[in-house]
């Protein structure tokens, strides 16, 4: 099953949030709509800034889990290495 790793933004160089999930249009509309109270509804993270796919859920996992314990910059070198202008990219989602 596949699995998808995400950074959303607040804005550009602003709060982030790094997240894993199997369905992401679907966790992205719930982070957008805050339909589930937490970080993202309360630091209005809700740009979808970058993600990356995997065929299995597990590598996904494994994935969100070292991104997580990276330095900031690195977190903003990735980002920034496919969107330097931190755009909106959740528009890439129709096709998934």
């Amino acid at each position: 099953m596949k699995g998808y790793v995400y950074i959303l933004a607040s804005k550009r160089n602003g709060t982030l949030y790094t997240g894993v999930t199997r369905d992401l249009a679907g966790r992205l509309f719930e982070h957008q709509k805050e339909l589930t109270p937490g970080f993202t509804s309360k630091y209005g993270v809700k740009t979808l800034v970058w993600f990356e796919e995997f065929d299995l859920l597990t590598a996904a996992i494994t994935r969100e889990k070292t991104i997580k314990k990276w330095p900031r910059q690195w977190k903003l070198n990735l980002i920034e290495a496919t969107n330097p202008e931190w755009l909106d990219i959740s528009h890439y989602l129709h096709g998934l």
